[in-house]
């Protein structure tokens, strides 16, 4: 089975292991959490409010065959606003039905934070989509510090999927519905050796 290394080219994370370091100490490192949290809530607030409506954005999801809140069966979600009134109205169970996966009780939850940013981040990453001015036109100013480590790790993720298992498994594994199906997949982007050695370094403490 090919290298991280090889995988990578033919197509240490700061980011990443910072994540990491925050997962594993997190009584510890509650400070740092929260300055994160903080900077990803400000990224999700400028995705649904200013990124989806861009009409720069709405052309990179048609071509990643990814759907926008306010694109979503059911209620559209066009904004923080817009959430807040679906999730408190009758119908609200209605909304996990779609694709957020939201915790069952969302009542005392800030709106943004029931919905995740990950399939998009995912999406971007696997489709070679992943530039920094994508990244700062989806997410915002504070994209490196709020959606930074979730990027760096599904790169990451990308990575050990490769390595795992073949072409089409990779896309059966990324496809998220019958209409949000993985239209193209590339090899990962501008891989610098740093990231490639702090993958491989992850990957051996899995065998």
């Amino acid at each position: 089975m090919a290298s991280l290394r090889s995988v990578a080219l033919a197509g240490g994370s700061t980011y990443s292991d910072r994540l990491s370091s925050l997962a594993d100490t997190a009584s510890e490192q509650q400070s740092d959490i929260s300055e994160w949290y903080s900077a990803y809530q400000s990224c999700q607030l400028f995705f649904f409010d200013q990124a989806q409506h861009e009409a720069g954005v709405k052309a990179v999801c048609a071509l990643i065959n990814i759907c926008l809140p306010s694109q979503w069966a059911g209620p559209p979600l066009f904004n923080i606003s817009s959430l807040q009134t679906h999730t408190s109205s009758p119908g609200a169970q209605n909304i996990s039905s779609r694709r957020p996966g939201p915790v069952s009780d969302t009542r005392d939850q800030p709106a943004a934070a029931r919905v995740s940013l990950i399939p998009f981040i995912r999406r971007l990453v696997i489709t070679g989509m992943d530039t920094t001015s994508i990244m700062h036109r989806f997410f915002g100013d504070d994209w490196r510090q709020g959606v930074g480590p979730i990027y760096e790790c599904e790169r990451k993720n990308y990575l050990f999927a490769i390595k795992s298992v073949g072409w089409a498994d990779v896309k059966c594994l990324y496809d998220m519905s019958p209409h949000e199906m993985v239209p193209f997949m590339k090899p990962l982007q501008k891989v610098q050796l740093e990231e490639i050695e702090g993958a491989e370094s992850a990957w051996s403490r899995w065998l």
